[in-house]
């Protein structure tokens, strides 16, 4: 069992390395501009921009729930997750109006559509929204996985969630 624990460090600490070499190759490419940054030049395509939503989405939630789920035979939460195809469909669709409208996000989208109240109003929303819903659960299975892995107290393991996300 010791033999297949230090295999189990191996592959993360292999994991570690190969995500710390794709950053530091992502950081020396050179970006001029926000949008260089943010959009890529607006050189993707449809597909790349979709299946980045759809990564986005991902977080500790996913790893905890949906294989809790799987394993308790609830296969109706895991199928869920299989209607990714629409998020990336969704991007075919509507990518091209979006970069026609010269837009970065969508809150500026709709105050060129039609003020800035409305684009303060989703900015606002979308915050609270996402921090009450997604960033509470994601910080909430990270602490029990890391915790659970770690053998340390749940809140520690929440706290260095939080601070792994912040670095």
């Amino acid at each position: 069992m010791q033999g297949f624990e230090l295999l189990d460090w191996i592959v993360i600490g292999f994991y570690f390395l190969l995500i710390s070499g794709i950053v530091v190759w992502v950081i020396t490419r050179k970006q001029k501009t926000t949008e260089d940054y943010f959009l890529a030049g607006r050189n993707l395509g449809w597909f790349v921009v979709g299946a980045s939503i759809f990564a986005s989405n991902i977080g500790s939630e996913h790893v905890v729930g949906l294989a809790g789920a799987g394993a308790g035979g609830k296969i109706p939460m895991l199928i869920y997750e299989l209607h990714a195809w629409l998020v990336i469909t969704l991007g075919w669709v509507f990518l091209p109006f979006y970069i026609r409208s010269g837009v970065f996000t969508m809150p500026e989208f709709l105050e060129r559509r039609f003020n800035s109240g409305t684009r303060w109003f989703l900015s606002v929303f979308s915050l609270l929204a996402y921090i009450l819903t997604k960033v509470s659960v994601t910080v909430y299975a990270g602490g029990i996985v890391i915790s659970s892995l770690l053998h340390i107290d749940f809140w520690f393991g929440a706290l260095i969630t939080v601070v792994l996300t912040g670095v």
